[in-house]
């Protein structure tokens, strides 16, 4: 081989390599081979065009541009990226579909990948019919509860007590049972609450960590009221709820029943004379009320080891602690000898049997030199109208409900019943 035809496959190899592994090629001038060479270079400089088409369509395809130019026919070096290029295009289109729904969605041509997208659109599918089942379930429920509270708050506003709940924080009205009108709430009442309730303001400024209050308030013209307050959750907002009942009529009644002959000497309680005619009154009224039945444990032990003076102190220590945490306007009366009774307006057994509970700890935490105190006690409600019992056998089914109470105190405080205590 003649030096022409060296330099010439120099020139043509070096332009191979370039074309091959060089990012930038130099320019290639085919003049410069000698005749026979001319023709391998102009094909050379064909495959430099086809594999730069080559470089620059892989480059887009690795960026996810779908929209690149496919190159031409004749490029036989771009040919399985093509079929990539086509496959990538119904695969995002397929895609769209799965987004819109359409999980029937199947890919059979890219191996491993369809397996993985094949079994993501079965779980997509199984999910989607899992979320909309329960969408149903929950959609049924807001139906039902919707109806329920419909149902309540129709049969809450035909009550005659009011009950409002008010925000802790902001001291806004979130719910009024007497509110006729819907929408946003605000600091003010309905106009039946303003007219009735003129002690608006004190209920709104309202605080208490107790977990519960019983307090009377008086309003215009004579009218009174008993205010059952206590702390909750309402709506995700910590409130304080009001139940408020005009017990005007209550404190009439009990105007009358003033005199000396109602009242029991030694603790200056109601006697049982006021209690019946009392009681006589809420049952021919039917009014609803809470009967608290009290008997006070131990007296006769206290009166045969300590004398009747001490008996009597005793009974005195246990009438300071319920009047103290009870409310003037709540009937409380001595029936006799180491029996009680507390009736209040409206039914409220579960709030009165954990102020009892209460009341029961304070007396046990008062200290004695010779003796510990105790009282056992039934709470009934009385239905109003839908009360059947006359007043002997609400005090004969609280009775029973007293000697249970009795029963369980021997068991849990068997000092108090029969043991001194040094």
């Amino acid at each position: 081989m003649g030096t022409d035809a060296n330099k010439d496959c120099g020139l043509l190899f070096e332009y191979l390599r370039g074309i091959l592994y060089d990012k930038r090629i130099e320019h290639f001038d085919v003049d410069e081979l000698s005749e026979p060479y001319k023709d391998l270079g102009r094909g050379l400089q064909h495959l430099e065009n086809e594999v730069n088409e080559l470089v620059a369509y892989s480059a887009e395809l690795s960026k996810g541009n779908l929209s690149v130019e496919i190159p031409k026919e004749y490029n036989f070096l771009c040919e399985n990226l093509k079929n990539l290029h086509a496959n990538l295009k119904h695969l995002t289109w397929q895609a769209q579909q799965v987004t819109k729904g359409d999980y029937s969605q199947h890919v059979a041509f890219l191996g491993e990948f369809s397996e993985a997208f094949n079994e993501m659109t079965k779980q997509l599918k199984e999910r989607e019919e899992q979320l909309r089942e329960a969408a149903e379930k929950a959609e049924r429920r807001a139906e039902m509860i919707e109806g329920y509270n419909g149902l309540l708050a129709e049969m809450l506003s035909k009550r005659k007590e009011w009950l409002l709940v008010v925000d802790k924080d902001s001291k806004e009205i979130i719910y009024c049972n007497k509110r006729k009108q819907m929408g946003v709430t605000d600091r003010s009442f309905c106009q039946t609450c303003k007219r009735r309730l003129s002690f608006q303001s004190e209920l709104l400024k309202w605080e208490s960590d107790e977990q519960y209050k019983v307090w009377e308030m008086e309003g215009e013209a004579g009218t009174y009221f008993r205010v059952t307050s206590f702390q909750m959750e309402w709506e995700e907002r910590f409130s304080y709820v009001h139940v408020v009942i005009d017990i005007t009529d209550e404190k009439r009644n009990a105007r009358n029943l003033t005199s000396t002959e109602y009242r029991d000497p030694l603790t200056g309680a109601k006697n049982r004379l006021f209690f019946e005619e009392y009681m006589g009154i809420v049952l021919r009224d039917e009014l609803e009320a809470t009967l608290c039945y009290l008997q006070l444990d131990g007296l006769e032990y206290v009166n045969e080891m300590f004398g009747h003076q001490e008996g009597d102190e005793y009974i005195q220590n246990f009438v300071e602690i319920v009047k103290k945490n009870f409310r003037g306007g709540d009937t409380f009366a001595r029936l006799g000898g180491d029996e009680f009774c507390v009736v209040l307006s409206g039914n409220m057994a579960e709030l009165i049997n954990r102020k009892l509970a209460e009341i029961m700890k304070e007396f046990q935490e008062k200290v004695y030199r010779k003796y510990q105190c105790s009282f056992s006690y039934g709470v009934l409600e009385i239905k109003g109208k839908d009360n059947k019992l006359t007043l002997e056998e609400i005090l004969e089914k609280a009775d029973d409900v007293v000697y249970e109470c009795r029963l369980r105190n021997i068991a849990k405080y068997p000092l108090i019943f029969s043991t001194l205590v040094e």
